[in-house]
């Protein structure tokens, strides 16, 4: 009776290590292929389970908020912390990276948006850093843009940390976003506008994706009516805070026009030079917000100085939205961007 006893035991104890994937020979565990279900099989009355074939296309993200880049004085503090979310796909190996740079109309930042393109491209295979930085009109040109360059240094002085390949990083932004992307590509491989700290490692992109941006901060308005276009002349114009900052605390009085250099050197078409990066420019036909031919400006620019380029009209798109959402603009903005940090 006790040896039918013992008998049932170790019988269960083998049927639970067999489900477990596990035998045990000469005192070591062994991995065995296992029947699924096979415990309950034939049993009256049994419901079969769909068994569901999963082939593995994507990634673990892990996502790492609130990293501090930089610490940056702005009006009335000494001391303000500049943050990057991080979204790092798990790798045995580093990674290429991309910078996201949100849009905001000048006077605004959030490093929360764009959550569905950053998410794409973290599942191809991309650690992406969505950066916050100063805006107007506590801050002007070209304080943003340092923040800007001061966040990829980061990302590159903290490769290991983060898994990055330091020689392998892209950028990428929408309306000032892009704006801020396209001075960081047409920028890159100088020391133009680097300022802060990591400066042991440059803020030069290999490839840069403008969605939407401004090109030419005095012809925003050039496909609108003409009560757009002097409204983008006026003072209060978020450009003219951009550039002039506030006649209250040392700015400059009056619209974008009232400042031609200023302007100027705020054009990322003065920078293009035979080390400015490849790029990929985006924008919308129903774009009611920043004029169209503020990227063919750009393009046909970047084109002349034959800087590797390409220009796409997304038909229907307005300023951000629903269609930049979409498979078609994703993969081709994945496909850009592969191109040049992949191979």
């Amino acid at each position: 009776m006790l040896r039918f006893a013992y008998d049932q035991i170790s019988k269960k104890r083998l049927l639970a290590l067999i489900l477990a994937g596990l035998v045990w020979a000469g005192g070591k565990a062994m991995a065995m292929p296992v029947e699924v279900d096979s415990a309950t099989k034939g049993m009256p009355g049994r419901v079969e389970s769909v068994l569901l074939s999963v082939p593995v296309r994507t990634p673990v993200i892990n996502q790492i908020s609130g990293v501090v880049y930089e610490q940056v004085p702005m009006r009335g503090y000494p001391s303000v912390p500049m943050k990057m979310d991080i979204l790092q796909p798990k790798s045995e190996t580093k990674l290429p990276a991309v910078v996201y740079v949100t849009g905001g109309g000048f006077i605004n930042a959030n490093k929360d948006n764009g959550i569905q393109l950053r998410m794409h491209l973290a599942e191809a295979g991309y650690v992406v850093a969505s950066i916050q930085y100063r805006v107007a009109p506590t801050a002007r040109f070209p304080e943003p843009l340092e923040d800007v360059k001061s966040a990829i240094r980061y990302l590159k002085a903290h490769a290991d940390q983060f898994g990055v390949d330091p020689e392998r990083v892209g950028i990428i932004g929408g309306s000032a976003g892009g704006y801020l992307t396209a001075m960081a590509a047409t920028t890159s491989g100088t020391t133009t506008f680097d300022k802060g700290e990591n400066l042991q490692v440059g803020s030069g992109v290999k490839a840069a994706v403008d969605l939407f941006g401004l090109s030419d901060l005095t012809r925003i308005g050039d496909d609108y009516s003409d009560a757009v276009k002097e409204a983008h002349r006026s003072a209060g114009a978020t450009e003219a805070l951009w550039v002039n900052g506030s006649s209250v605390f040392g700015g400059k009085d009056g619209g974008i026009l009232a400042n031609p250099d200023g302007a100027r050197k705020a054009n990322p078409i003065t920078y293009i030079s035979k080390t400015s990066a490849p790029m990929l420019l985006m924008h919308g036909t129903k774009d009611t917000v920043v004029s169209p031919s503020q990227t063919d400006l750009l393009f046909q620019a970047l084109q002349k100085n034959q800087i590797p380029s390409q220009r796409y009209l997304v038909e229907g798109a307005a300023h951000g939205g629903v269609y930049w959402n979409q498979k078609e603009v994703l993969d081709i903005i994945t496909s850009f961007f592969d191109s040049y940090l992949k191979k």
